[in-house]
């Protein structure tokens, strides 16, 4: 199919349980300065897929953002359309003037990407909870099980609760620090987390008095995502798994078909922390899905966005993974 048959434009967000979470209009107004939802539509009027997205305003700079993958629409969406859908994105935003498609966040994997796009592999570790409690036991390594064991033997008692935000803050910025990654403000984690409503959960690891560990949870009915979580310096070793362990349970019950680990870099450097992170998702049972992420200059403004994340971060995350690809070529230097 030609890139000409599917149009992406602008449609009205009718966002509902049954549809990713990200793709919420509470939430896409909660983390960008613009946001909305694109349809394609395929030569018979008839949309096909939809893509939510935010704009950023930085220094003049307008950064389009995604927040989920493209969203099939009423039935499947071969990959030759999806990357002709892509291709009528493009023209949208440079239309409407947007600078810099930048690298979308963690959750959102593509399986293809438009013309001219600066593409880098990437994945997330993902469980599939339409499976038994029992099965999804038997599929956690034997050692991560003698530590939820462990865990549950000293006392660990597993809470949630959005009331305790601002302690969660503090343990999940601590914990990025103590890795020499920066992480948002204060502000903005209330935004994001209380922009979920009723589809967020923020769970702790408490042991007597004390919380060992914070993660914070976003779900709808086709995936939960464990988006952030801290631990204390000297956390029981058990404390972070047995809180998953019980978010796996309760968003099983709950309905909910996929458990999303938020995110992982393909074939990250041995005995780096990304391998360390990667093996800790497998070892809960999650089993690597690989995609693509993206970026792409719209207008000579790309290269201020490229400027300044070079200088803060040496790269941005496409920039740091794309050399893991041969085709790895494209608009934002």
């Amino acid at each position: 199919m030609s890139q000409w048959t599917i149009r992406a434009e602008p449609v009205k967000i009718e966002w509902n349980p049954n549809l990713p979470v990200f793709a919420k209009g509470e939430f896409l107004s909660a983390v960008g300065d613009e946001y909305g939802w694109l349809g394609g539509f395929d030569e018979s009027e008839t949309i096909r897929c939809i893509l939510p997205f935010t704009i950023l305003r930085k220094a003049g700079v307008r950064m389009v953002r995604f927040r989920n993958q493209t969203i099939p629409w009423g039935g499947e969406l071969d990959l030759p359309v999806e990357k002709a859908f892509l291709n009528s994105v493009i023209q949208y935003f440079r239309s409407s003037r947007a600078d810099v498609i930048i690298p979308p966040t963690n959750n959102t994997v593509f399986r293809t990407y438009p013309d001219g796009a600066k593409p880098a592999p990437y994945g997330t570790y993902v469980i599939d909870l339409l499976q038994s409690e029992d099965v999804l036991w038997r599929n956690i390594s034997k050692g991560s099980r003698r530590d939820i064991i462990s865990a549950q033997e000293a006392g660990f008692v597993i809470h949630d609760g959005m009331e305790s935000l601002d302690p969660a803050y503090d343990l999940i910025r601590d914990t990025f620090r103590r890795s020499q990654i920066s992480f948002m403000s204060h502000g903005s984690f209330r935004r994001f987390a209380l922009a979920l409503g009723e589809h967020g959960k923020l769970f702790m690891a408490e042991n007597d008095g004390v919380v060992h560990s914070y993660s914070l949870f976003a779900f709808s009915a086709p995936s939960a995502y464990w988006i952030y979580g801290g631990n204390i310096r000297d956390q029981h070793r058990g404390a972070m798994k047995l809180l998953q362990w019980e978010a796996i349970r309760y968003f099983r019950k709950a309905g909910v078909e996929k458990f999303d680990c938020f995110g992982a870099r393909i074939n990250p450097q041995k005995g780096s922390k990304q391998e360390g992170i990667n093996l800790m998702k497998k070892h809960l049972g999650a089993t690597l899905s690989q995609g693509y992420i993206w970026k792409y200059a719209l207008g000579w403004r790309a290269h201020l966005y490229s400027a300044g994340v070079q200088l803060l971060r040496g790269g941005d995350i496409v920039d740091q993974e794309c050399f893991k690809l041969k085709e790895c070529v494209g608009a934002v230097a």
